[in-house]
């Protein structure tokens, strides 16, 4: 099959992205390298090419009750352009998806994960009620992060209006280049920063004028993207959690509202929190000269009690971290763990939350 281009992705070749297959795309996995990406958008600023990303609209009659239906969170607490992340269940109560609702003024902008597009829409549309339209706008909407503590600064030196206080979480129109956005404050790497949403067909101008800013934004690949996403302790789907792991599992109750109206795979839910779930996902730090990977088993004492899902070198921190599930008696601070690091195990530190938190403004 065809790899699908991304409006900037000539831009990207331009300028030296290494290009790699990526959930049916031709995306960039680096270009100056991951640790000298990584370290950019941790000082000052980057841009990634997000394009392949998939932007689906909810819209009509009862489309807030739909979305409800769809998601574990509360669509009904948000404010007219409020973002809200969430997740859509299967009716076993595993992870469809993790994703973002925007709720605008005619409809609700659901924004997916690449590799999930066509699933997602066609469980969204087939248990669409009468009345309720669900569109698939990916193909004809282009996405830009810019992400670090420079970012908003650098946007709204190009941006015709005042970005610099919207808050968390928080997205409006905007114009830049003489191009109609629309601007949101959320991100996928533990730091500030703007997701930038437009048409395909005039994307190329804001992705230009962006570039043009102040000290310019650094191009970030996916190789950075994925280590940002790691040190901030973000999940990714088909890894830290997919359909056969549920949110609670996964260490996301806090974006499911059990006590909110009905939704896909909440019954299973209520038994699990009534019962205790029976793994648990948690974050491990390793100070060894071998990097934790994906697959590599988790010990504590002689036994096995779990498997790595996500793990590597963290440039903030100098050292090996992972998310990995391990039994549910064991996912606690008291635990001494151990990773197999190819047949050499080695002490690895439990950690509640994110591994890196940005620093607070002074």
């Amino acid at each position: 099959m065809e790899l699908k281009k991304t409006p900037f992705h000539d831009r990207l070749v331009e300028l030296g992205g290494r290009m790699v297959a990526f959930a049916g795309f031709h995306m960039p996995m680096q270009f100056a390298g991951i640790v000298e990406e990584h370290l950019a958008v941790r000082t000052d600023a980057g841009i990634f090419d997000v394009s392949h990303m998939g932007e689906i609209s909810i819209s009509g009659d009862g489309a807030a009750d739909y979305v409800n239906k769809l998601t574990t969170n509360d669509v009904a607490a948000l404010d007219l352009m409020q973002v809200q992340y969430t997740a859509m269940l299967n009716d076993e109560g595993g992870v469809i998806d993790d994703l973002l609702v925007y709720r605008r003024k005619f409809d609700y902008l659901l924004v997916v994960n690449a590799v999930n597009v066509e699933r997602d829409f066609g469980w969204m549309s087939e248990r669409a009620p009468e009345g309720v339209k669900v569109r698939n706008l990916s193909d004809e909407t282009a996405q830009v992060a810019v992400q670090g503590p420079g970012a908003v600064e650098m946007v709204a030196a190009v941006c015709d209006d005042d970005v610099s206080g919207l808050g968390s979480f928080r997205s409006m129109g905007a114009t830049i280049a003489g191009v109609q956005c629309l601007v949101s404050r959320t991100g996928y790497t533990g730091e500030d920063g703007l997701e930038i949403y437009t048409g395909s067909d005039k994307a190329g101008a804001v992705w230009d004028a962006i570039m043009k800013a102040g000290s310019r934004p650094v191009p970030i690949g996916l190789g950075a993207r994925d280590s940002l996403r790691l040190e901030a302790a973000f999940r990714l789907h088909g890894s830290d959690m997919d359909e056969t792991t549920s949110p609670l599992e996964a260490g996301l109750g806090w974006i499911v509202k059990l006590d909110n109206g009905d939704f896909f795979g909440k019954e299973v839910l209520l038994r699990q929190k009534a019962e205790g779930v029976k793994k648990r996902l948690i974050g491990l730090l390793s100070e060894a000269k071998r990097f934790p990977r994906p697959g590599y088993g988790v010990w504590s004492g002689d036994r096995e009690v779990g498997r790595v899902t996500s793990g590597g070198f963290a440039p903030s921190l100098k050292c090996g971290i992972a998310l990995a599930y391990v039994e549910a008696d064991y996912a606690k601070r008291s635990t001494e763990f151990q990773i197999d690091l190819r047949g050499q195990r080695t002490d690895a530190k439990y950690v509640r939350g994110p591994f890196y938190k940005r620093p607070e403004p002074e």
